[in-house]
């Protein structure tokens, strides 16, 4: 690419038609990329990725430069309520074996208690 000639940007709404295009009509990368003037095949497959991953909601997310590592990745809200309810479950286990063990430790000492 010729020097002080900017990267083409792309719409949101140009991905998905682009994306929805090729998934009805069958096309590969390739004939996508030719078809809808897009320089690289690899452009195409990201944003089928994207897509099928994030939704066409995911195509209004900036993605230029390095990520952020401070800020935690947003999870689907299902997979969320999921992780919680399974955290909550191993706390109520978590909770539940310390009493058991502290129940056993006690019984131990009640039977070692009568043995002398």
């Amino acid at each position: 690419m010729p020097k002080g000639v900017p990267n083409k940007r792309y719409t949101a709404e140009f991905k998905k038609q682009v994306i929805e295009t090729m998934r009805q009509e069958g096309l590969s990368y390739s004939e996508t990329s030719r078809r809808f003037e897009i320089n690289s095949h690899r452009r195409v497959q990201d944003w089928e990725r994207i897509y099928l991953t994030e939704g066409p909601e995911g195509f209004t997310i900036e993605r230029r430069g390095h990520g952020s590592t401070d800020r935690p990745k947003k999870l689907p809200k299902e997979v969320e309520e999921d992780l919680l309810a399974e955290v909550q479950r191993l706390r109520a286990e978590n909770e539940y074996l310390k009493n058991l063990q502290a129940l056993v430790l006690k019984d131990e000492r009640r039977q070692r208690r009568k043995r002398r």
